[in-house]
């Protein structure tokens, strides 16, 4: 039996993959921003779509800040989804203006923001907490929340 140079080199591929961990789990406002796939499917996160390297689950009537509802999704690490996810994304299916709402939101809360070329960045002294909102009006507008482990520092 012949065996191809391409198949052999997928298989070494394959076999060096490194064991992936999830990050620490994390929550804002309730929604999960960083952890595993259980602590997604705990937060009523489903319907996950898996590949070969990445899984992506979604939940709809998502409300942040008093704002929404959003559709939101996780996107894991392994498409068995075992390297966890490190943030936690939000956007409207039909009102590209809908997440406005959290931007005005958060600066009535006191957070700071920054323009960014496309990016709106939103962090509070002492929070960890990231929020960049898209500013383009081309592409689907959303929202990224993430948990930058000490203080998220603005980026101006």
């Amino acid at each position: 039996m012949t065996r191809s140079p391409a198949l052999l080199a997928l298989l070494v591929l394959v076999g060096c993959r490194a064991d992936l961990h999830p990050p620490p789990t994390r929550a804002f406002e309730g929604l999960p921003i960083a952890g595993s796939l259980a602590d997604a499917r705990a937060a009523g996160f489903a319907g996950c779509i898996e590949d070969t390297i990445t899984m992506r689950c979604r939940r709809e009537g998502v409300m942040l800040v008093g704002a929404g509802p959003y559709e939101a999704a996780v996107d894991l690490a392994g498409g068995d989804g075992s390297g966890g996810f490190d943030h936690l994304t939000l956007w409207h299916g039909s009102d590209q203006g809908a997440l406005l709402a959290i931007s005005d939101a958060l600066k009535r809360q006191g957070w700071h923001s920054c323009l960014k070329g496309e990016q709106e960045d939103y962090t509070r002294p002492g929070s960890p907490i990231r929020i960049a909102i898209d500013a383009t009006y081309w592409g689907k507008r959303r929202a990224v929340i993430t948990h930058e482990g000490m203080e998220a520092k603005p980026r101006c």
